[in-house]
């Protein structure tokens, strides 16, 4: 008998049909004589619907009555499987995150996991029950419900099956697995088999959608390895573990796009100890996420300072440097470039191969796409490229690293 941690997504429990098949999922894996706790997302788009209800009310809802409203998607949506199961004879309980023993800290609607008490959920798998668990949330040391923001349920469930030393857990979600690329972009993106803690961060940071870096960052700090697999049919999917030696032979993995940012590059930079950090704290102050950075001395002895953000923090992110800037030096301006999009190539293999720089760049000058910043790691290669090239980026490098072809043994 193995204990399975499952999570279903908003899509998978979209409609009481949907509800309907997560249940029949879950009694065929009990009646198989496994234990089963599934964490459970709102529906789809009833967080939207719920925000869209707060700002109709008041323009700047607080962060706390947020969590408050929030989560009772979730709570909504383990109510409603519960009582599917019930239907079908299965022998099941709902529970809140805060019923899961789930500990949480930092701000409203930004919520971090502290901690895991599975008391609660060990007793009720000692009777025999099935548990379907509200993802997304927990309690703060304070008293006060608290949601994890985005990637939440994922969070959730790595976390509960940490907690419970699950034997299996699975992220069921309305896609196969993850993809050598966005299948909808690269149309002969192939499903993988497996893939590393590290590969998947990556990809995540650089625009994959499937997961969001803090649920495979966990994963990676506590050995939970984890599943990516459909919810709607029953083929396997894409398991996310611990690096082994046969990984580096796949020199790259994958090719990932990430759409809609922008650029900001800052002029006239006094060469000084002190200045960069003084910009990005600017960034920090106004909660600006910053992605790629760039930085160099011009001839005239005046740093050059350029990060990506996501555009719709363009904005935000001027009108916070503007007075900061002022300060640095007279001759400083700020110049900002939207309709961009970033494009990255992973995969581990990159530490003992060498060329995989100059064959991308070499795709992309073929296919006559220019490219802007460059960036690196030990495992990825992004560069920024014009938005309405991307795909033509995306397919090209996709097709110089023969990524539609599973490697040879």
């Amino acid at each position: 008998m193995a204990l399975i941690v499952q999570k279903y997504g908003g899509t998978s429990v979209g409609s009481l049909d949907r509800i309907r098949n997560v249940a029949n999922r879950i009694k065929t894996l009990r009646d198989e004589g496994n234990q089963v706790v599934a964490v459970v997302s709102a529906m789809g788009g009833v967080t939207d619907k719920l925000i869209a209800m707060a700002k109709e009310l008041i323009d700047e809802p607080t962060e706390r009555e947020m969590d408050v409203l929030l989560s009772t998607g979730e709570q909504q949506s383990i109510a409603l499987v519960t009582m599917a199961l019930h239907q079908i004879g299965v022998d099941a309980v709902s529970i809140t995150g805060r019923q899961a023993g789930i500990s949480t800290t930092g701000s409203h609607t930004r919520g971090r996991i502290n901690a895991i008490n599975p008391d609660m959920m060990k007793n009720y798998l000692k009777e025999g029950k099935v548990l379907i668990c509200a993802g997304f949330q927990g309690l703060r040391e304070d008293g006060m419900i608290h949601t994890l923001g985005r990637g939440g349920s994922d969070l959730s469930a790595i976390a509960v099956a940490s907690a419970l030393k699950a034997d299996v857990c699975q992220i069921l979600t309305d896609v196969d697995g993850v993809y050598t690329s966005d299948p909808r972009v690269v149309k002969d993106a192939r499903k993988l088999p497996e893939i590393s803690y590290d590969e998947m961060l990556e990809m995540a940071s650089a625009g994959t959608k499937v997961m969001q870096s803090r649920s495979v960052e966990f994963a990676k700090k506590y050995g939970v390895v984890f599943e990516v697999r459909s919810s709607l049919n029953n083929n396997p999917g894409t398991i996310v573990t611990e690096e082994h030696d046969q990984m580096e032979a796949v020199v790259i993995r994958g090719v990932s796009i990430e759409r809609s940012q922008a650029l900001v590059t800052i002029t006239g930079i006094p060469d000084e100890p002190g200045m960069s950090a003084k910009i990005l704290m600017c960034l920090a102050d106004a909660e600006i996420n910053i992605d790629m950075i760039v930085s160099n001395i011009a001839y005239d002895g005046l740093a050059r300072h350029s990060f990506t953000m996501h555009s719709s923090d363009l904005g935000k992110a001027s009108a916070a440097l503007k007075p900061c800037i002022a300060q640095l030096s007279p001759d400083s301006t700020i110049l900002t470039e939207s309709g961009i999009a970033k494009l990255s190539c992973v995969g581990i293999g990159m530490r003992s191969h060498s060329g995989v720089a100059a064959k991308m760049f070499e795709a992309l000058g073929e296919a006559k796409i220019n490219i802007g910043v460059i960036t690196t790691s030990e495992i990825k290669i992004a560069v920024t490229v014009d938005e309405h090239q991307i795909e033509d980026a995306a397919r090209a490098v996709h097709e110089a690293f023969n990524l539609d072809k599973a490697p040879t043994a």
